[in-house]
């Protein structure tokens, strides 16, 4: 956790070093309160104006709320009203195919709530991608012309409680789930830059991944380099971890050019908003 005075500076350098490629589209961050500590950026109010601060113009919202809680149409109804006090934030409603009544929770999302995507927690929710009801849910929403964001991983595991652990998901049944809708949208958050991350996404090139999790110096030029750079979004998951992290890794290397920084920041996502398969 980076300290209160160090955090304006590089709130400060990262906003200097953004100018010329806005605007920036957050394809990850979430509202509420994590279930597990208080975080800095929990209110949506601070998290919108630190967001703004540096140069995010749109940011794709799901909810902390859907980790532990049952009854996902309260969550998805709260969600979208905060995300209303803000024209930054997207809502992104979360589903559980696990869960009985997920129809009922997508279409409330899609036909009442005017959502453009859902976000689909696995770790969280207890199921992987072979889970039978997921083709289902992927057919569903093709058909809804949405989008899917899969979150790969919440945190890790090293620092995860004991009584509540969520492992990362393995991405091997993706390549069948995608073959099955070939007109579906799906992003995955939270994946660590892996062999197994690589080899899944060159096989599927209409799949997105966010750099949430890119570590290292050189972590978002290496995996622009190793994927087509129109499958590379950016993704702050904020507010679990503070969002000029994520534009610092962006801007650090001198290995991107500038119109790869553009495609990163800004251009893959908001070509996957419009309804355009990378």
């Amino acid at each position: 956790m980076l300290s209160p005075a160090l955090s304006p500076m590089l709130a400060t350098e990262t906003q200097q070093h953004s100018a010329a490629v806005q605007p920036v589209i957050d394809c990850n961050v979430s509202l509420f309160r994590w279930p597990f500590r208080r975080l800095p950026l929990d209110q949506t109010s601070d998290l919108v104006q630190r967001l703004r601060a540096l140069g995010v113009s749109q940011a794709l919202a799901g909810s902390y709320e859907a980790i532990l809680q049952r009854d996902f149409s309260d969550v998805n109804r709260r969600l979208a009203a905060e995300c209303a006090i803000s024209d930054l934030l997207l809502p992104v409603g979360a589903i559980n195919p696990a869960a009985p009544g997920w129809q009922q929770d997508l279409n409330l999302c899609v036909q009442q709530l005017q959502m453009p995507g859902i976000r689909l927690l696995p770790p969280a929710h207890g199921y992987d991608l072979q889970h039978p009801q997921l083709g289902e849910l992927f057919s569903a929403a093709a058909k809804y012309g949405i989008f899917v964001q899969i979150v790969v991983s919440l945190e890790d595991p090293r620092t995860q409680p004991d009584l509540v652990r969520t492992p990362e998901i393995s991405l091997l049944p993706l390549a069948d789930l995608m073959r099955n809708t070939p007109k579906l949208r799906v992003q995955l958050l939270n994946a660590k830059s892996s062999p197994e991350l690589i080899s899944t996404l060159q096989q599927l090139p209409a799949v997105q991944t966010d750099i949430a999790r890119c570590e290292g110096t050189d972590g978002v030029p290496r995996l622009v380099e190793q994927l087509p750079e129109r499958q590379v979004v950016f993704g702050s998951h904020a507010p679990f971890l503070i969002p000029e992290a994520a534009l610092i890794r962006t801007h650090e290397s001198s290995l991107l050019t500038s119109n790869q920084i553009q495609q990163v920041l800004h251009a893959n996502a908001a070509t996957f908003l419009q309804g355009v398969r990378p």
